[in-house]
């Protein structure tokens, strides 16, 4: 991997021409599951894969020879999903274009195989007719690849590894929602003491009798970090995790490092807790992939008071407020 200050956001306006690393998406946004089927060998999501359909073999085959017009670009990790294509590619030297064209280019050519696969349905089976690979019949498609391929920048340290975990881990994260599909299904309209969220996860969290909220105030951590006095602010975080030991589920945003600390105690020991998140839930949310696994378990309930905005980007000071507020309000509840 080059060293991180090769790494360079151009000006607004300009292409992205230099050294960099990409997490590509490529979407069928019907998502008819046309380039492959999901496999779970005896129930196990962590032994999933994707047996792909000859759609799905053709992309692999078209993304496999993009070197070919590209020499820039490798490709460090892919991933086929029945529905969908996670790639993510290094550009090792400057580029004549930018990265956006090499993304044009692959979604040009993947376009050309979507209307070659539409091409050859020639006709329609009867009703009732199913394919053995994806369990239905789809008819074809106008345009397979109708949007442009999501290009997503590196843009700190250590984010590699993530977004390489995040590409491998797709399959086990898609046949565990498919075997859990109740903890994972957006539920809308849960109204709780006058207000209404969405939420992920086990609502049957909010059916216990004791609750606490996890609120680490600024002067502990003032005292902490400029005084050395840290004593208030580790019985503080000391308490949280004995009362969710002793049966509390723990209600917070989980905003501040300390906060976060506490809540990584929580995962680890699969202890229940009602995390509150500052933005709601988009189509086909997956939460990350340790909130994911609490999911999974049935530990973890995520709720949002706001509709899903994709261009939030920060919590701000406003709505770390007004969730602290919220988290009071379940508890008192």
């Amino acid at each position: 991997m080059p060293p991180s200050d090769s790494f360079q956001w151009q000006e607004p306006g300009e292409a992205w021409k230099g050294i960099g690393i990409y997490h590509v998406t490529l979407t069928i946004p019907s998502r008819e599951p046309l380039l492959g089927e999901l496999i779970i060998p005896d129930g196990d999501p962590s032994q999933a894969e994707v047996k792909r359909s000859q759609l799905g073999e053709d992309l692999v085959d078209c993304l496999m020879h993009l070197y070919e017009h590209y020499p820039e670009v490798r490709i460090l990790q892919f991933c086929l999903m029945p529905d969908h294509l996670h790639v993510i590619w290094h550009v090792r030297k400057p580029m004549p274009r930018g990265i956006m064209s090499v993304a044009r280019g692959f979604w040009q050519a993947a376009k050309k195989l979507g209307r070659n696969y539409t091409s050859s349905i020639e006709t329609i089976p009867p009703q009732g007719l199913t394919s053995s690979l994806t369990g239905g019949y789809y008819p074809p498609l106008s345009s397979i690849f109708s949007e442009m391929p999501f290009v997503r920048p590196l843009v700190r340290q250590g984010q590699l590894q993530s977004m390489i975990r995040y590409v491998q881990l797709n399959p086990s994260r898609l046949a565990t929602k498919r075997l859990k599909p109740g903890f994972f299904c957006v539920q809308t309209g849960i109204e709780i003491g006058g207000r209404t969220y969405s939420g992920v996860g086990n609502i049957r969290l909010l059916q216990h009798e004791h609750y606490s909220p996890v609120h680490v105030r600024s002067m502990w951590v003032q005292d902490a970090e400029e005084h050395g006095y840290d004593q208030p602010l580790r019985n503080y975080m000391n308490s949280c995790v004995l009362a969710a030991r002793q049966g509390t589920i723990l209600v917070s945003p989980f905003i501040s490092k300390q906060e976060q600390a506490v809540m990584s105690v929580l995962l680890k020991e699969n202890l229940p807790f009602i995390y509150l998140a500052d933005n709601g839930f988009r189509d086909y949310y997956k939460p990350s992939e340790a909130l994911f696994n609490a999911v999974a378990a049935g530990s973890v309930l995520i709720l949002s008071p706001w509709e899903y905005d994709p261009s939030k980007k920060h919590i701000s000071r406003s709505d770390c407020v007004a969730l602290n507020t919220m988290a009071e309000e379940i508890c008192a509840l």
